[in-house]
């Protein structure tokens, strides 16, 4: 365990593509994403590296997250190295989903411990206009592909734009068919979100309770983040909201960020970063560690989200890992 401001920081975040080593496009936005050489980006092997450092700090749980994590080349390879480090007990992913059903197998036996799908809508047609790709069917293939396979399966949706209803309600159906979490994230003013209309959790929470009005809050906590759930009685899943600007919960943040090229991110709000692909391919094992410690220490009080002036964070989320 790594203490900063009474914050226990045990969960890494790392971003293993950012448009390099790619097997297709297909399944990568068009906008938005930076195109790095093969050389910018980190190896499995420094990314090992890395993580055994932090295990070795107390950080117990990783996710792999992108660009989109299983277009890299080999992906279950690295999830069987990081599932072996002593101290690591998830290895977890963030997908957009297209490529998991043919994967799902070998990320099984990777030892793969959770998926969350990123998933904004039901509505194919909607689903093409938000990806620019026409992609929905295999994104749900992926999904029931999860859930047959008894993967812990989360099902992330960000709610933007005019028309919202139909979707949310659509997302519902997910949590009561299948054994899934369905979670409502608010739009953070990052990247494209400054320019989207976004929906406060608790207006949504009141939506939900007006159609379903024995939703319950649950005690449990799920996975490794800050998402409060509700359970709705016949529902086989749950409905979780992660409201990080209405309900800022930056005094319990439990993680960092590493993008594909090396940098650690201390928080999402600010672009500062500490370069840990020159440490990693120039120093020692101290030097790593000794530069995660420092990024635990420059971790904010808090974000200023609601003081857009003073983000300072310039890319894409997609590029930031999330």
């Amino acid at each position: 365990m790594i203490d900063n401001f009474q914050r226990e920081i045990d969960y890494f975040r790392i971003s293993v593509t950012d448009r390099c080593n790619l097997r297709c496009s297909y399944c990568m936005p068009e906008k938005g994403v930076r195109w790095l050489p093969a050389s910018e980006i980190l190896t499995f092997e420094e990314i090992w590296q890395v993580c055994r450092e932090a295990a070795a700090l107390g950080m117990k749980k990783i996710k792999l997250t992108g660009g989109e994590p299983l277009v890299r080349k080999d992906i279950p390879k690295l999830i069987a190295m990081l599932r072996e480090i002593p101290g690591i007990t998830s290895v977890t992913m963030t997908t957009n989903g297209v490529l998991l059903a043919e994967y799902m197998d070998a990320l099984v036996k990777s030892g793969l411990s959770a998926v969350n799908i990123s998933l904004d809508t039901m509505d194919a047609a909607k689903y093409a206009q938000i990806t620019g790709r026409d992609a929905f069917s295999q994104v749900m293939e992926g999904l029931e592909a999860s859930v047959e396979a008894g993967m812990t399966t989360r099902v992330n949706t960000v709610l933007t734009g005019e028309d919202v209803e139909e979707d949310w309600r659509k997302l519902l159906s997910l949590a009561e068919k299948w054994p899934v979490d369905v979670r409502f994230i608010e739009l953070m003013p990052i990247g494209m979100g400054k320019k989207q209309k976004g929906y406060s959790g608790e207006w949504l929470l009141q939506r939900i309770k007006d159609e379903y009005p024995d939703i319950r809050g649950e005690a449990l906590r799920h996975g490794n983040g800050p998402a409060v759930y509700y359970h709705i009685p016949g529902f086989a899943g749950s409905i979780g909201f992660i409201n990080a600007i209405h309900g800022k919960f930056c005094s319990s943040c439990n993680r960092i960020r590493m993008s594909a090229d090396g940098q650690i991110k201390p928080c999402l709000c600010y672009g500062d970063t500490l370069d840990m692909k020159r440490v990693v391919r120039n120093g020692t094992g101290e030097n790593i560690r000794s530069l995660l410690k420092k990024a635990v220490e420059a971790k904010p009080q808090g974000h200023c989200f609601h003081q857009k002036e003073k983000i300072s964070e310039t890319k894409e989320m997609v590029s930031i890992g999330g």
